[in-house]
């Protein structure tokens, strides 16, 4: 089975359709933040298969807030070369579609299908629940519940083994026993059954442990006694040394540390003032450059302006004599124009006329050939009529009809059975003798069925009493009894005498709904409106017609000779065009004129103004006053430059840095030997008083008799365990023997689990039970084969060996020609960096056999799955 596309629409947070396509074969990787829709597609496609369109308690799929809105999903999914289209509505407009390649199912008939394609059941009424979802239920994984399995591998189970092929019930517990239960009650006398030690040994473990941690207090005691006695002679040695306070010879040297900090940041400030004068200086000489250049520049902008005035002026003149030119030219084209449209006015009369005749031609042929159409219509109506009237007679309750058979069948089964379990009567009588059985004669040989007590009438002898003794027959005859009743009442519903006669009722009514698919089909090909549209089409031809004709006789005459509306607008267009270009050039001629006045009065302007300015009397003066200014201005930059360079080296030398550290260095050493000198005084005092209450305890006596004691215990321990391991042993190989035979039986599963088993755990194996539930991991510790029943694992363990079991089911299920899809929502959150790692390397290999749709809010957990993620908020947006 291969997901195609998937649509949602008016679904919670989806109130806008959202479309899905181009799922991939194998791993489809959907990932956002909270909130962003995932659980929402994943549950979408839940409904889609779980629920009934017709169901009332689906308004919780609706918008938050918008009562009437009718949640819609679609589905579309390839399974054995065939495409299947789902179309689910809820709520508002409650409505089922499936179509198969051509064959389409609704309603009931449609999620019939499709809960026997995939293996589920649906509710009885109300919502679905986890007891109907079989097999997706159990590879359908919602977001949470990855390590909860047994439950989904109970209400999937009856179609499990209908894939595996045979019951393991009764096979695997027959063989052995009564000896495991012997053996299983002596072990759990010293050990329950997860392995933890009870009755005696745990008794004994007890005792030792307490022994045991007696000792090692009291050793704790005595090893803390001659500590503490080294730790006071050190404190009173370093006590001593405290007398010469070496903490104030460290304050000294932070005091002078932080003087010389003071002295630099002095020389920092005044660094800092001088660097802004010679900021100043730097302005004042680059604007004082920027003045002299100004003069020197001023004699040659005036010859550039008395060049541009002269240039100007001859471009002035040069323009008025084309001004005659552009006007004739201009009324010349106009008048061109004006013919040009006339003639087109003309043209297009003629090709009116020449449309609405065509026209009528088209409208009188349509109207001889609509006779025709109309008269097969009505007569393909008047069938239709007949038709679905017969098809309403031969109407049959499909639900009824399902039931019928049903019934039929376990009526047979019944029979079978009664016959399995009935008395056999096997008869050969001579010729011409004959005996009565019942009520009814024999004669000849045969054989009869007896179901009942029944009394055998032989002429001339007697009579028998024959009782049959099967235990199941009175039980039988009562189903029989029952399903024969039902069965009547049913067939009195229906209104026929046998199930034959009500198959060919429903085939008659199928028949005729294609005799009438067929008859529509016809219908809607002569009159795709109606044939009340048809006739009125024809009426407004007849009236368009006259129209028409009215129209084309009130077309005034026009000029023979014409040339065609194309030639017309052409030649119309190149007059407009020559009228326009004549039009530009008279606006450009005169745009051009006056920017020419424009640039000659302004180059005369700037003219005067410069030449006035270089002529003013003091500006000689002004020229050198800024000369001088120059002068002192390099002479103060120069002075700023040299006095910078020396404080930086000064700075520099002075390493700031360094002595603020020195500062922080120096007080915190005289803090920390202060601290620590009242802190030594506080532990000698505390030391003294604790080594004046261990001494009068008797510490070494105690311990020596602790000892005794636990060496007994000791030895009755290990008494103990070396039973207790036989019997694990023991156990051990009778369980192993017949977890052998479990295995043989349930092999096909069995390869899976340890196929995917090996990847996480090497050598490890998943032990599975008679009712194909994985109970306990098997692995090697230490050498050891260790057993883990799965609820004792951690929560991650149970998620990932929960994901294996689904994994493994869905390999047993392909196997067996049923179709597989796996979802998982928010899967594995709980593993490590090391298991996540093992566990994708899980998931490729599963997704080269099955599809795999994957829902995260931890992208960067899935980054090296070789696959695009598709990012919900992206999806949203995007349609």
């Amino acid at each position: 089975m291969k997901l195609r596309a998937l649509r949602v629409e008016q679904l919670r947070q989806f109130r806008q359709p959202v479309e899905i396509r181009d799922f991939q074969p194998g791993i489809n990787l959907f990932v956002g933040p909270n909130e962003s829709g995932k659980s929402t597609l994943v549950n979408a496609i839940r409904a889609a298969f779980f629920e009934r369109s017709k169901s009332t308690s689906l308004d919780t799929m609706q918008p938050w807030g918008d009562s009437e809105a009718a949640p819609k999903v679609e589905l579309e999914f390839d399974w054995q070369d065939q495409r299947w289209h789902l179309s689910k509505t809820f709520v508002k407009k409650r409505r089922c579609d499936l179509l198969i390649d051509s064959r389409s199912f609704n309603g009931d008939e449609a999620e019939d299908q499709l809960a026997n394609l995939l293996g589920y059941e649906f509710s009885g009424r109300g919502l679905s629940k986890a007891e109907h979802w079989g097999i997706p239920g159990l590879l359908w994984v919602e977001q949470g519940a990855g390590q909860e399995l047994n439950d989904s591998v109970k209400h999937a189970g009856g179609h499990l083994q209908s894939a595996l092929g045979e019951s393991l019930g009764e096979l695997v517990s027959s063989a052995g026993g009564e000896l495991i239960d012997d053996v299983t009650l002596e072990r759990s006398k010293l050990l329950s059954k997860t392995g933890k030690s009870t009755g005696d040994l745990a008794r004994v473990e007890q005792e030792v442990a307490a022994l045991q941690g007696q000792r090692d207090e009291l050793s704790g005691k005595v090893a803390t006694y001659q500590q503490q006695v080294d730790r006071l002679t050190s404190l009173l040695h370093e006590q001593h040394q405290d007398r010469d306070k070496p903490w104030d010879s460290f304050r000294q040297l932070a005091a002078e540390a932080q003087r010389r900090v003071d002295e630099v940041d002095g020389w920092l400030q005044e660094q800092a003032r001088e660097q802004q004068a010679r900021g100043h200086c730097e302005q004042n000489h680059a604007y004082t450059l920027e003045q002299l250049k100004t003069f020197a520049s001023q004699e040659d902008e005036l010859q550039k302006r008395e060049k541009t005035r002269n240039a100007a002026l001859s471009a002035l003149e040069e323009l008025q004599g084309r001004e005659a030119y552009l006007q004739e030219r201009l009324l010349r084209l106009r008048t061109e124009h004006d013919v040009a449209r006339e003639l087109l006015a003309q043209a297009r009369l003629a090709e009116q006329r020449s449309i609405l005749s065509r026209e009528l031609t088209v409208v009188q042929q349509r109207l001889d050939a609509s006779g025709d159409s109309l008269g097969q219509a009505k007569d393909l109506q008047s069938k239709l009529g007949q038709l679905q009237e017969s098809r309403q007679a031969t109407v049959i309750d499909a639900v009824q009809l399902k039931r019928l058979r049903t019934l039929t069948r376990d009526l047979e089964a019944v029979q079978i059975k009664q016959q399995a379990v009935a008395t056999r009567l096997r008869y050969a009588l001579n010729p011409g003798q004959s005996l009565r059985v019942g009520e009814t004669a024999i004669s000849g040989q045969d054989e009869l069925l007896l179901l009942a007590p029944t009394e055998i009438d032989i002429q001339g002898i007697g009579k028998l009493q024959i009782s049959p003794g099967g235990e199941d027959l009175d039980e039988l005859a009562l189903r029989s009894q029952s399903l024969q009743d039902e069965i009547a009442s049913l067939l009195s519903s229906l209104r026929v005498d046998s199930l034959v006669q009500a198959e060919q009722r429903a085939e008659r009514n199928r028949a005729l709904g294609e005799e009438i698919a067929q008859v529509e089909l016809l219908l809607n090909q002569l009159a795709p409106k109606g044939v009340d549209v048809l006739s009125e089409a024809r009426r407004l031809d007849e009236l368009r017609t006259s129209d028409l004709q009215s129209q084309v006789q009130a077309l005034p005459q026009t000029q023979p000779d014409l040339p065609s509306i194309t030639v017309a607008e052409t030649t119309l267009q190149h007059a407009a065009d020559g009228v326009s270009e004549a039009g530009a050039a008279m606006s450009q001629y005169q745009t051009q004129f006056a920017v020419a006045q424009q640039r000659l009065e302004a180059a005369s302007e700037e003219w005067q103004r410069l030449r006035d300015e270089l002529n003013a009397p003091d500006r000689q003066q002004r020229e050198q006053d800024l000369r001088t200014r120059l002068v002192e201005l390099k002479s103060e930059l120069q002075r700023l430059e040299t006095s910078i360079d020396a404080r930086a080296s000064q700075i520099e030398a002075a390493q700031l840095q360094l002595l603020r550290q020195d500062v922080e260095r120096f007080t915190n050493t005289a803090k920390a030997l202060e601290e620590a000198a009242r802190n030594r005084s506080t532990d000698i005092v505390r030391l003294q008083s604790s080594l004046e209450a261990l001494g009068a305890e008797g510490l070494e006596e105690q311990l020596a008799g602790v000892d005794q004691e636990l060496e007994m215990a000791t030895t009755r321990h290990a008494e103990l365990v070396r039973r207790a391991k036989a019997l694990d042993l023991l156990l051990e190989l009778l369980n192993g023997k017949r977890h052998a035979l479990t295995q043989r039986l349930q092999a096909p599963l069995q390869r899976h689990l340890n196929r995917y088993l090996q990847m996480l755990f090497p050598q490890a194996q998943l032990v599975v039970n008679d009712k194909l539930e994985p109970v306990q991991l098997m692995r090697s510790v230490n050498n050891r084969i260790e057993y883990g029943e799965l609820p004792a694992l951690s929560f991650g363990a149970r998620e990932q060996m929960g994901l294996i079991s689904r994994l493994a089911y869905a390999d047993l299920l392909q196997e067996a020609g049923r179709p597989t899809l796996i979802i998982l929502d928010d899967a594995l959150v709980h593993s490590d960096q090391q298991r996540l790692a093992q566990m994708k390397r899980v998931l490729f290999d599963a997704s080269q056999r099955h599809q795999i749709l994957l829902f995260s809010c931890h992208p960067e957990s899935w980054r090296d799955l070789g696959i695009i993620p598709r990012d919900m908020l992206a999806l949203k947006s995007a349609n």
